[in-house]
């Protein structure tokens, strides 16, 4: 991986989980944090840009301390807490569910030369998977980690995974793979 055109997209972690489903959800996201910890800290560690893109929850507002904010609770502090953005990482706010609709994303990733996308967050099934999708089209290059996305079902998340790798083709593979062992 050349880390000079690399970023890495995390998606929906700030999430208050407090929907049909939310708390199988937080279950499986609560997997995905040590890998995806281990993801972020090698990326801020050799300079490639962490972008966090969220669900905006009708406040409008690309300020991750609102959202953080408005979307903490008993169920996502786990999640939340530890994957917090921090200062020198990228925000964006999301109306749907690809990363790049109605977003500044694909003039974001053009300024800062990126060719290659590391994808990882929730729904891994929708979020994650429509944002692979838009950026294969835009041709960018694709890494999933495949311990670092989350769906509701496991089912759907082998699907989403499977649909990546087979249509999309992103690099599916375990974080240890991709960066190394702990």
């Amino acid at each position: 991986m050349n880390t000079n055109d690399t970023a890495l997209l995390i998606i929906d972690v700030l999430n208050p989980f407090d929907f049909t489903y939310g708390e199988t959800l937080a279950d499986h996201t609560r997997t995905i944090v040590p890998p995806l910890l281990k993801i972020r800290d090698h990326c801020r560690e050799n300079g490639i840009p962490v972008i966090y893109i969220n669900d905006h929850y009708k406040l409008w507002k690309a300020d991750y301390q609102k959202i953080y904010q408005t979307c903490h609770n008993e169920r996502s502090d786990a999640i939340m807490t530890p994957l917090k953005p921090g200062d020198d990482d990228f925000f964006l706010i999301k109306p749907k569910h690809s990363a790049f609709y109605g977003t500044a994303l694909n003039t974001l990733l053009h300024q800062l030369s990126v060719k290659t996308l590391i994808l990882t967050g929730i729904a891994g099934n929708i979020c994650v998977l429509f944002t692979a999708n838009d950026a294969y089209m835009r041709e960018f290059k694709l890494i999933v980690p495949s311990d670092a996305i989350a769906s509701v079902s496991e089912e759907d998340n082998r699907y989403a995974l499977t649909m990546m790798e087979n249509v999309l083709k992103a690099t599916v593979a375990p974080t240890e793979n991709l960066f190394g062992p702990s």
